[in-house]
């Protein structure tokens, strides 16, 4: 791998500038749920562009930037209006209006003969030759796409940070927005020109595909990792960069240990903020599959703990405390579950104090004892509570009862046997033990 600053350098600071330019709104799409209206606008100013390029024969930002404003607005209006009095969901709208609107430009950029303009540089966008066109700056020469985007990026930052009060009531609670005189239509076709101004900024450099990509995937990798919206909006912005650098690393890199010649740097980026979304979405520790799998057996081991606990409880009645003692495989056979499981729980009942080790079994400890009794407890209270409040039969008590036994507070069980009269018996004739 060979590393220029002068080529590769300023190729990782486009990508990464445009990168953060898209994830700062990209930020309130993903919260407001209107990740596709991103995509919409993003597909949709291609013919605002084409007719920009069409009217004045020329490739100027501004009317290009006029061009696809216009037509980022008609896309949201459009959409509003098929949703509002086509009676269909927004999804729906948003699909119709972008598809016919890309459509239509990818037309008129292909009937542009005589324009300057490619489909395949709209597309996939052309970071690799930035450096041909060189401005002078008060830090020295760049890249003007490296100013445009720098621009760019410091204007949306500029707008969240002015008005972030007016963005983060109108996206969590329009309602009180407006009680508090905030205009939330207006905001919204903000976001949109925000959005198609980002989009054609980045489109000469990065191509539609990275601006899709940066606008939702950045916001979505840090809502989940987050839970409010000032880190959200950081946590997207560095992702963004981490993408923008792993992303051109591994254009230059990966294709010749796998026999190609080159790979598109933006695509790579969008390739590896995918990769970084995928991570968060199993290693996230707010919602993350590996977190929620984690959760669900601890959950399991506690519940199948408790149920020894329970059993030994049961025993204990008929004789006493100190001869509730149960082999593993009595143990295994009354439960109807295998020994690996049950051993696992059964070990985490005795580092917690609940059970203790005997010959090959296991007793109950005092605390145990005391923790069993409260889920006895909790259980005949469920069953009495659910035979006078639901009539159900006898044959659905007990199954009902033992599944919300694990799930019952101290003030639960108050609750319940204040409803139920404090009751001493349960529907099948068992005492109900006191609170421990």
């Amino acid at each position: 791998m060979f590393w220029y600053w002068q080529v590769d350098g300023w190729i990782t600071f486009a990508g990464a500038l445009c990168a953060v330019a898209c994830a700062l709104v990209g930020n309130f799409l993903v919260l407001r749920r209107l990740s596709l209206i991103g995509d919409a606008i993003s597909h949709a100013v291609l013919p605002g562009i084409a007719a920009a390029f069409l009217w004045s024969g020329s490739r100027s930002q501004l009317i290009a930037l006029i061009g696809a404003v216009a037509v980022g607005m008609i896309t949201v209006w459009l959409t509003e209006l098929i949703r509002r009095f086509g009676s269909v969901e927004e999804s729906a709208a948003i699909g119709v209006v972008f598809t016919a609107l890309f459509a239509l430009g990818i037309m008129m950029v292909s009937r542009a003969e005589h324009v300057d303009l490619d489909p395949s540089c709209v597309l996939y966008g052309n970071l690799e030759t930035i450096i041909l066109e060189m401005v002078s700056t008060p830090f020295g020469k760049a890249p003007l796409v490296i100013v445009e985007l720098a621009c760019i990026c410091c204007f949306n930052a500029l707008v969240i940070f002015l008005f972030y009060r007016q963005w983060t009531l109108s996206t969590f609670d329009p309602t009180m927005a407006q009680a508090q005189d905030i205009p939330v239509g207006i905001f919204h076709y903000a976001l949109a020109a925000m959005v198609a101004v980002t989009c054609i900024i980045s489109f000469r450099a990065v191509g539609n595909i990275l601006v899709v990509a940066m606008l939702i995937v950045p916001p979505a990798t840090a809502y989940l990792l987050c839970n409010r919206l000032a880190p959200m909006i950081g946590i997207s912005a560095m992702i963004a960069c981490i993408a923008a650098v792993l992303g051109h690393l591994s254009a230059i890199t990966l294709p010749h240990t796998i026999g190609f010649k080159s790979a598109n740097s933006a695509a790579m980026i969008a390739v590896v903020a995918g990769l970084l979304l995928l991570l968060a979405a199993v290693f996230s520790p707010k919602s993350g599959v590996l977190v929620r799998w984690l959760s669900r057996r601890k959950l399991s081991r506690r519940i199948l703990g408790e149920d020894i606990l329970a059993l030994l409880y049961r025993e204990s009645e008929q004789s006493s405390p100190a001869l509730a003692t149960m082999s593993m495989q009595a143990i295994a056979d009354r439960l109807k579950i295998s020994m690996a499981p049950l051993a696992h729980a059964g070990r985490e009942m005795v580092r917690s104090g609940y059970l203790t080790s005997t010959n090959g079994g296991w007793a109950l400890t005092p605390n145990g004892y005391r923790h069993a009794q409260n889920l006895i407890r909790s259980h005949r209270l469920w069953e009495q509570f659910l035979s006078v409040e639901t009539g159900l039969g006898d044959h659905r008590l007990h199954t009902q009862a033992e599944s919300l036994e694990h799930y019952t507070s101290s003030e639960l069980r108050t609750q319940l046997d204040r409803t139920s009269g404090s009751p001493s018996m349960d529907p099948h004739g068992k005492q109900i033990p006191p609170e421990s």
